[in-house]
């Protein structure tokens, strides 16, 4: 994973992660933010050097950075930022879960996942987020701190698998999270 920790800062190249054995790489840009200009060119950068060794990437775009106001998260925000990474050639964008997320997906022309963000405490809404954003179009989720900062990681993990990609309603995830959770 490259990770540009602030302005002008990478810690990993694709060579690193091609010698490691990823399959794709990851970059943040925040449009919007202090780091703007640096974390988009950072983002052009890293699809161009990617791209020249054949390495697809998740373009994880943060409108603001990730203590923005509300202003930052509204559909209109990340539907731009969305676009300007498939513009820089991202082969897939992570972003903020917004209501009205289907103009959001109409807009980018690559999938869209949306980010987990900061541990919630409420299973129900962040699974209900994640089950409105697939019905608008996200074609997937990337979530950290929700699976691994949960009572029991692998029932959030269940509990999340099944709304992708057997497309179970809310109420059958928080069943399946639940008794999971209650054997582990």
């Amino acid at each position: 994973m490259l990770n540009n920790t602030g302005p002008g800062t990478q810690l990993y190249t694709v060579e690193d992660a091609l010698r490691l054995g990823a399959d794709a790489v990851a970059i943040s840009a925040f449009p919007g933010a202090a780091n703007e200009e640096s974390s988009l060119e950072m983002l052009a950068q890293t699809i161009a050097q990617a791209h020249f060794w054949g390495m697809p990437v998740m373009g994880e775009m943060v409108p603001g950075g990730f203590n923005a106001g509300p202003e930052f998260r509204t559909a209109e925000s990340i539907a731009l930022a969305a676009r300007v990474a498939a513009e820089l050639g991202a082969d897939w964008v992570k972003i903020p879960y917004t209501q009205d997320f289907e103009y959001v997906t109409s807009t980018c022309y690559v999938p869209a996942v949306i980010l987990g963000g900061a541990k919630r405490g409420n299973e129900r809404a962040m699974l209900e987020d994640i089950e409105q954003a697939l019905k608008a179009g996200a074609k997937g989720v990337a979530i950290g701190r929700n699976i691994f900062q949960a009572a029991s990681p692998r029932a959030m993990t269940a509990a999340v698998a099944a709304l992708v990609h057997d497309g179970v309603s809310v109420d059958e995830a928080m069943t399946i999270l639940l008794d999971l959770g209650n054997a582990d």
